[in-house]
C-alpha cells in the first residue's frame, strides 16, 4: 500500500492510483508562471497534485480537473476535499473529448502532465497504461482541445519528454498556439536532456529558452531546483 506523500501545505493520498507522485508533476506545478488566472484546468489530473499546487500558488477562484480513470478520479476528489482549498477545487470524471463537448467555459490557464512513452511497450496494468501512454491521450487531441478551452489571453503549460518537444511545438503551431517559454530539464549537468517544460499562448513571441538541472550528484540538489520547489517539498 502506497504511503501518503506529504507536502508542506497538503497531503496526497495515492494508494488507489497507478501513477504516484513524481518529479514531473511537481516540476510543472512549480514552474508554470501565474498571471493572476481566475480559472485553471488540469487535464489528466491523476491524484490532483498539480491542481493542488496551483491552488496553493494562486488566488484562482475556479480550479477544475479532469480524470478519466475511476480510481484516480476518486483519489483526486479525496485529496481536494482534504485540502485547505476544497471550495475552489473540482474534479470531473470524464474523457477530454466529453469534457470539451459539454463545457462552455474558457480557462485562463490549462496545465497537463500528459501520458507519454509513445514508443514503449503498453503496460499490462490498464490503470498504468491510461496514466502513462500517449495512445490514451494523443498530443494532437490534447492541444486541439486546449485551443478550444483556452481564453484569448490564456496560457497552456505542458511537461513532455524532450524527444517529443519538436512534435508538440508543431502541433501547437497548427492550433495557433505559440511557445512563450521552454525549459529543458536534465537530471545532472552531464546527463542528457530528459524533459521539456513548455508554455504556450495565442500571442506570437520569441520564446524564452533556458535549462534546469535537478541534481549536482545523487540527492544533492542544485540551488535552482531547490528554489523552484521550496514551497512544496518538506525536506528541501
Amino acid at each position: 500500500m502506497s504511503k501518503p506523500f506529504r507536502f508542506k501545505q497538503f497531503t496526497i493520498q495515492q494508494d488507489q492510483t497507478a501513477m504516484k507522485v513524481g518529479t514531473d508533476g511537481v516540476l510543472l506545478g512549480a514552474w508554470v508562471s501565474l498571471e493572476n488566472p481566475e480559472s485553471i484546468l488540469d487535464i489528466g489530473s491523476g491524484t490532483g497534485l498539480i491542481a493542488l499546487m496551483l491552488a496553493q500558488r494562486s488566488d484562482a477562484i475556479q480550479i477544475d480537473a479532469i480524470e478519466i480513470e475511476a480510481h484516480a478520479y476518486e483519489q483526486a476528489v479525496e485529496n481536494f476535499e482534504n485540502s485547505d482549498w476544497s471550495d475552489r477545487l473540482f474534479c470531473y470524471h470524464a474523457s477530454l473529448q466529453d469534457f470539451v463537448d459539454e463545457i462552455d467555459e474558457k480557462y485562463d490557464l490549462i496545465v497537463s502532465n500528459p501520458p507519454f512513452y509513445t514508443d514503449a511497450y503498453e503496460s499490462i496494468n490498464k490503470q498504468r497504461s491510461l496514466a502513462r501512454f500517449e495512445s490514451a491521450l494523443p498530443f494532437e487531441e490534447l492541444i486541439e482541445s486546449t485551443a478550444k478551452l483556452l481564453s484569448k489571453n490564456g496560457n497552456l503549460a505542458l511537461i513532455t519528454p524532450y524527444k517529443e518537444e519538436e512534435k508538440v511545438l508543431k502541433i501547437a503551431l497548427k492550433n495557433e498556439l505559440f511557445p512563450q517559454k521552454i525549459t529543458r530539464v536534465k537530471g545532472t549537468a552531464n546527463s542528457e536532456i530528459k524533459r521539456s517544460l513548455l508554455l504556450f499562448s495565442f500571442q506570437e513571441n520569441t520564446p524564452e529558452i533556458d535549462e534546469l538541472i535537478i541534481e549536482l550528484s545523487r540527492h544533492q540538489y542544485t540551488d535552482a531546483f531547490k528554489e523552484l520547489v521550496k514551497d512544496f517539498y518538506l525536506k528541501l
